[in-house]
């Protein structure tokens, strides 16, 4: 799952060694103030929203000594415990809260093999200047309660090599000590559980832009790590035996398909140490790379790659690809899995050797999968493929056939090697951009996503069963619109390899794309809107395009020369005549009332020079607009535009919605993301925004939820959240 950041925050970039803070208990049932008088909770039980998935999963770890026991780790979408007795995953780090957000990527972690209550989490989404520095957060319960201490260097969860590792790594002759691998800082060690770190000698010298410490593992007694930035010559294998000097591993492999150490996994019955390799880190970007073993105990090396790349594939190119997860058999000696990674002309596989990697089997070629719980994998298509980015693999200690891998969108799992499934219940990563939640139809929920487009959410608790939104298929969603007067049409854009552009009379669940689109659909498609009973669209395509404009349904298109370039178009919910739309440059609210043919400038003043911002229609009103400007406040115009005034019960507002109303009120209940004082939530206003209570609570912020926020106008008090990385959360009123 590739997301851009929410937002660039300037920070002070730390020193290789860390003065680190021991934090106190994260206690994710106990609520913050609200912050401001109206602004008291309210008790919401919160769920997601079923998609299945639909993020990249860079990492797996089984519990060595707790049947059943695993965890997962993602990009962009936190961490999550496996829970055998259920079949579902528990999230763990939904506590994160907006000026957390950077710590929602997890880049590694690590269990106690001796105390299985144990668990180490490194978070750090961007190593980027703009983005805030890690921490580790250390549980001794599995997760249920955390201790966190922020480092002050970088981590890099969601950048090229975060399917690489692990980089977190428990000592094997102390369990009081950690390790820590990082991209720009070397090695940190931990002699306290993690409560605070140290930077430690290390033979290679970080690189400002490469990958640093890739991976580390125990092999027995002695510790190894893998180095990112050596090139094709020089080492990229240490280890250490007394924890104290670090060595280059003797004989290591050289040359270009062993450049950068993915991943390694140690069978303690041959003592043999498996090393996964590509010529770059990953997950997209590889072209070349190999498998080889070292029998610690005498140092011989031995290359056990299953298939070289550089072969023909069956269409005539080249077969191109690196080598991404290793994992071994815990109790059959020699029994070992390794994945293919960005093989994207022959599709990726998992090999598996009963021999120490003499012979190999693609498990591919004979897999079953059955993809019923989660149809959007089928991608548009009639069948699913195996998968892709598989960096993360993982062999259950207690069941040899019992195999799970991660790909861009799920995690896959057997427990035959040849049937699969998606193994993904309670893990949601979507990235999401858009919400709908329309008046009638069998649906009460549509969704704009980055990289799976729109799903049609007939039922919130499984998974769309008519997968994602086909012909186009969209990539990412960019828009989503939806008439009032007209609730059965419903207008879409996005990236897609057939149209950019589409439009649905069935409430979204079928689509036909757009007979005809602006040229610029082709590389800039952006917001879309279409008006009260569906007869105009305008469609806009970011700073530097115009705007267009369609009366005939997207058969043909005129340019709005009138429209602010780069607005987000929004329709009049009543009069079909009028759309309005904000310009951030000059913080001026535009309107048109003859279908979108022209825009007039109307108010100017609020927000002049924000890039971030959300302009809402009241439903049901005519002229009714509310426009969050992030930390700038809510205003709110009444006339169409000609007049705004300030909000004043809000501190900030990053993104707002309406719902159905409380009984008794006229006006339909206001969500909104945002502060009234000191704390930014998910907050509900029943009296047109005069008063606010908070309807979210400690245990469930997810990190940033700026993008978009909708009510449902058929059940009070159901609010649905976008988050970028934790899929649509819904809540309602416990």
């Amino acid at each position: 799952m590739h997301a851009s950041s929410p937002s660039r925050r300037t920070v002070l970039a730390g020193a290789a060694a860390v003065a680190a803070l021991s934090g106190a208990p994260l206690l994710p049932g106990r609520a913050h103030a609200a912050g401001a008088a109206g602004a008291a909770g309210e008790a919401y039980r919160w769920r997601n929203v079923v998609q299945g998935g639909t993020g990249f999963i860079t990492g797996v770890l089984f519990h060595p000594a707790v049947r059943g026991l695993a965890y997962a780790r993602t990009d962009i979408g936190g961490a999550y415990r496996w829970e055998d007795r259920t079949g579902r995953w528990v999230p763990l780090v939904d506590h994160i809260g907006w000026d957390d957000w950077n710590l929602m990527g997890v880049e590694a972690m690590a269990v106690d093999p001796a105390r299985p209550d144990r668990l180490y989490l490194a978070l750090g989404t961007y190593a980027q200047p703009w983005a805030g520095n890690g921490a580790v957060l250390r549980s001794e319960d599995r997760g249920a309660t955390w201790r966190r201490t922020d480092l002050n260097v970088k981590l890099g969860a969601n950048e090229d090599g975060r399917g690489c590792g692990e980089r977190l790594l428990v000592d094997p002759r102390d369990s009081d000590t950690l390790w820590l691998g990082t991209r720009h800082d070397g090695l940190l060690r931990s002699a306290d559980r993690g409560a605070t770190w140290q930077a430690v000698a290390f033979p290679a010298a970080p690189s400002a832009t490469g990958q640093g410490i890739t991976l580390l593992v125990a092999a027995g007694r002695t510790v190894y790590a893998g180095w990112g930035d050596a090139g094709g010559t020089a080492a990229n294998l240490y280890r250490t035996a007394d924890g104290t000097t670090w060595e280059a591993v003797p004989g290591q492999p050289t040359g270009t398909a062993a450049k950068v150490p993915v991943r390694a996994a140690y069978d303690r019955h041959t003592r043999e140490l498996y090393v996964t390799y590509a010529d770059a880190p990953g997950p997209n970007g590889q072209s070349d790379g190999s498998v080889h073993k070292l029998r610690t105990t005498d140092g011989k090396w031995t290359e056990v790659t299953p298939v070289r790349p550089g072969g023909t594939t069956s269409e005539g190119g080249r077969d191109s690809f690196g080598y991404g997860g290793v994992a071994v058999d815990a109790r059959r000696p020699g029994t070992v899995v390794v994945s293919t990674n960005n093989r994207w002309a022959e599709i990726d596989t998992v090999f598996r050797s009963t021999d120490g990697g003499r012979s190999w089997t693609s498990l591919k070629d004979t897999a079953v999968l059955d993809v019923s719980e989660t149809p959007f994998l089928k991608w548009g298509g009639d069948r699913p493929k195996f998968g892709w980015w598989i960096q993360a693999l993982a062999l259950d200690p207690y069941d040899s056939k019992h195999v799970v891998y991660g790909t861009g969108a799920t995690l896959y799992g057997t427990r035959d090697l040849t049937h699969w499934a998606p193994q993904i219940r309670g893990l949601e990563e979507a990235s999401v951009r858009q919400l709908v939640s329309p008046p009638t139809g069998r649906a009460h929920l549509l969704s704009g996503c980055g990289d799976i487009g729109v799903m049609y959410h007939e039922r919130l608790t499984a998974s769309p069963s008519r997968g994602m939104a086909s012909n186009p298929v969209f990539g990412t969603s960019t828009g989503l619109s939806l008439a009032p007067a007209r609730p059965s049409y419903v207008v879409r854009a996005g990236w897609g390899d057939h149209g950019n552009g589409a439009w649905s009379d069935d409430g979204g669940r079928t689509w036909a794309p757009f007979a005809a689109q602006p040229d610029p659909a082709r590389t800039a498609p952006g917001p879309i809107a279409t008006n009260a009973d569906g007869s105009v669209l305008l469609w806009s395509f970011g700073p530097g395009h115009p705007g267009f404009r369609s009366a005939d349904n997207g058969a043909t298109w005129s340019e709005v020369a009138t429209f602010p370039q780069g607005a987000a178009p929004v329709a009049d919910p009543v009069d079909p005549r009028r759309f309005y739309a904000f310009d951030t440059t000059t913080g001026t609210l535009f309107a048109s009332t003859d279908g979108g043919r022209t825009f007039t400038a109307r108010a100017t003043g609020p927000g002049s020079g924000d890039t971030e911002f959300q302009l809402a229609a009241a439903p049901g009103r005519s002229g009714d607009l509310w426009l969050s400007l992030k930390g700038n406040g809510l205003y709110r115009s009444t006339d169409g535009g000609a007049t705004v005034g300030k909000v004043g019960s809000c501190r900030a507002s990053y993104t707002l919605g309406f719902g159905k109303a409380a009984e008794g009120a006229s006006y339909p209940a206001l969500y909104m993301v945002g502060s009234t004082g000191g704390v930014t939530a998910v907050y509900r206003s029943d009296d047109e925004a005069r008063t606010w209570v908070r309807v979210n609570d400690d245990r469930h912020q997810w990190g940033w939820t700026g993008a978009a926020i909708t009510g449902d106008p058929r059940v009070y008090g159901r609010v649905y959240v976008a988050t970028n990385g934790r899929g649509v959360q819904y809540g309602e009123p416990a």
